[in-house]
């Protein structure tokens, strides 16, 4: 089986998100599986030739794209992830790609405003690389919306294709919120025509382009990152954003897989970035690295409360609002609390402020410090994720397997992922509220506290955790039989 995973970011090219992280991990794993992989990404200015020893991909070429009112030149260079066989390919445009951001210009933290004009050029430029690879593709596997458009590409551009007409897509929605919606001037860029923009059509979503919308309704198969997302996209406006009735219309086509961890990386027992390592048999290492981490934060050393972290991405999605309304009444229990991430000005600015009234129980990193966020995990004794939805959410995972136990919204994948201590205390490994408000949130704190003082119940949360398998060959697994299905959906539609 031979398939090409489309993507616009992958650790350790390029990185905005968790999306990265399930580039940069799930061809890996789908390889050790038997899949014939490969990878492709925008050459961003943070893929350096020389550090990653890149070589020109003569087999592809290079190409002229149309996309404005002319065409620029798309070249192609290729590596292998490191230490593995499998190849990664990049596109290379300076116009587009040459600058220091992903998706937004880190000096003003806004979206580039060609960013519609980015993608379709990637995307077309991908549509090329297609043709063109060692042997004939059987599918192509899209992520989130700067793929989008390629499964349209695949069912009408290139329907009559001796190459690609057989080629079946799998798009997968990674977070339904960030759709790419862009004026419908785009629409020549795109290489489709005004008819493709009319009321109703897959390309028209309130006067826009939806780049999104275009992937979900062209796609052979689609899924979602938990079982439980796909089926909360569906529900309603809060979680689908407009998109749950073209959903409901694929619920046929529409399945669920639980992202996996790369536990070469974050695993307790090999990490080199811990002080100490330590394992579900033997948790002595975890008691130190709690004293590295109070000792990082400037907290006292003194005291028997447990330390929560929280590591994440200072947006709306992730239930700072809720933190905010229970600042006074968390502080006035024995907990200390520690954040690390960036984002939303208002979020920074709201987390310097809890850190000045509560200096000696609170500590925020505004940055990206991955070697911290490994110390976080190793030594806060529970992990904090309130968000309003969640896909499937990473850091959870990590946090089990690093024996830290969560609190988390039941939503997405973190409801998939965490079982109650409350409603299921044989299975339990955390601890969930249902209700997005303060007082759920804080009532989970308190169970959480209540908890910890039971040294004999905590271990056993503990444990439990660490002994579960959410690593990425699980996942493949399921990824590699989906890969199957959309295949045989495919070549039965052409043969009807």
């Amino acid at each position: 089986m031979r398939v090409l995973f489309v993507t616009a970011e992958a650790v350790p090219f390029a990185k905005v998100g968790g999306l990265a992280d399930v580039a940069g991990a799930l061809p890996v794993a789908l390889a050790n599986q038997g899949v014939d992989v490969r990878v492709i990404l925008p050459k961003y200015a943070s893929v350096d030739d020389r550090k990653y020893s890149l070589q020109r991909a003569e087999d592809l070429g290079e190409v002229d794209v149309p996309v404005d009112a002319s065409s620029r030149r798309a070249t192609f260079s290729w590596t292998y992830y490191p230490n593995t066989a499998v190849k990664v390919y990049f596109v290379g445009n300076d116009h587009y790609f040459g600058r220091e951001g992903i998706y937004t210009d880190p000096g003003t933290g806004d979206g580039y405003k060609d960013n519609g004009e980015r993608f379709i050029f990637f995307m077309k430029a991908v549509m090329h690389a297609a043709r063109l690879l060692d042997g004939e593709l059987d599918l192509i596997h899209c992520h989130d919306h700067q793929t989008g458009l390629i499964p349209a590409y695949l069912k009408v551009t290139y329907s009559a294709d001796r190459v690609l007409s057989r080629v079946a897509s799998l798009f997968t929605i990674h977070n339904l919120a960030y759709q790419g919606l862009f004026s419908p001037s785009l629409m020549p860029a795109t290489g489709f025509g005004l008819e493709y923009f009319s009321p109703l059509s897959p390309f028209e979503f309130w006067g826009r382009i939806n780049f999104m919308k275009v992937g979900i309704h062209y796609a052979d198969v689609l899924n979602t990152v938990s079982p439980r997302y796909a089926q909360e996209i569906q529900m309603g406006e809060e979680y689908g954003f407009g998109l749950q009735g073209v959903l409901q219309d694929r619920k046929e086509d529409l399945y669920g897989i639980l992202n996996g961890i790369d536990d070469s990386v974050w695993n307790p027992e090999t990490d080199p970035l811990i002080p100490y390592r330590y394992s579900a048999t033997d948790l002595s290492g975890k008691s130190k690295n709690k004293e590295a981490l109070l000792r990082r934060c400037g907290f006292s050393p003194d005291g028997d409360g447990p330390v929560i972290g929280l590591i994440s991405r200072l947006t709306d999605q992730k239930g700072f609002d809720l933190l905010e309304q229970i600042v006074d009444p968390l502080f006035s229990l024995d907990v200390r609390v520690v954040v690390l991430g960036t984002g939303q000005k208002k979020y920074q600015d709201l987390l310097q402020a809890i850190q000045g009234k509560y200096r000696l129980k609170f500590r925020v990193f505004l940055a990206f410090d991955d070697p911290l966020a490994h110390l976080i995990e190793a030594g806060s004794d529970l992990f904090l994720m309130p968000s309003r939805f969640e896909p499937c959410g990473l850091n959870q995972l990590y946090s089990l397997k690093y024996g830290t136990v969560p609190i988390v919204r039941s939503t997405g994948g973190l409801a998939d992922t965490v079982q109650d201590l409350g409603s299921e205390p044989e299975r339990a490994t955390g601890f969930k509220f249902e209700a997005y408000e303060p007082e759920a949130l804080l009532a989970a704190v308190r169970r959480a506290l209540r908890a910890y003082q039971d040294r004999s119940t905590w271990q056993q949360l503990m444990r439990r955790g660490m002994q579960q398998d959410f690593s990425w060959a699980a996942s493949a697994r399921q990824y590699l039989e989906l890969y199957r299905k959309t295949i045989r959906k495919r070549r039965n539609e052409r043969s009807t």
